[in-house]
């Protein structure tokens, strides 16, 4: 399995205890793939760089998960389904290589 790094910006109308919700949900789903999360960051609410779907500012959330390869593409796509999903990145993680 990969090591991935997901960031997320939900919808600002969301309160804490329905984002929560949410969160939970996205995790249950990479366990329901056979992964697991390594770490969550809720970052809070930000603001965005220009409008989305017409909101100026968004939540912020990052996990730290891994999950098989062939089961990413049917993750994104429910992601992209998830109606409070505002716009996510997903990217693999890399081993930083140390100089000497």
């Amino acid at each position: 399995m990969k090591k991935y790094e997901l960031l997320t910006v939900f919808k600002p109308s969301l309160d804490t205890e329905e984002l929560d919700k949410i969160v939970d949900k996205i995790t249950s789903e990479v366990k329901s793939y056979k992964g697991s999360i390594e770490s969550i960051d809720k970052m809070g609410r930000k603001k965005l760089a220009y409008d989305v779907q017409g909101y100026r500012d968004g939540f912020f959330t990052t996990i730290v998960l891994s999950i098989p390869g062939e089961s990413v593409v049917e993750f994104k796509r429910n992601l992209k389904l998830n109606e409070n999903v505002l716009r996510f990145m997903f990217m693999e993680v890399t081993k930083k290589v140390q100089a000497v």
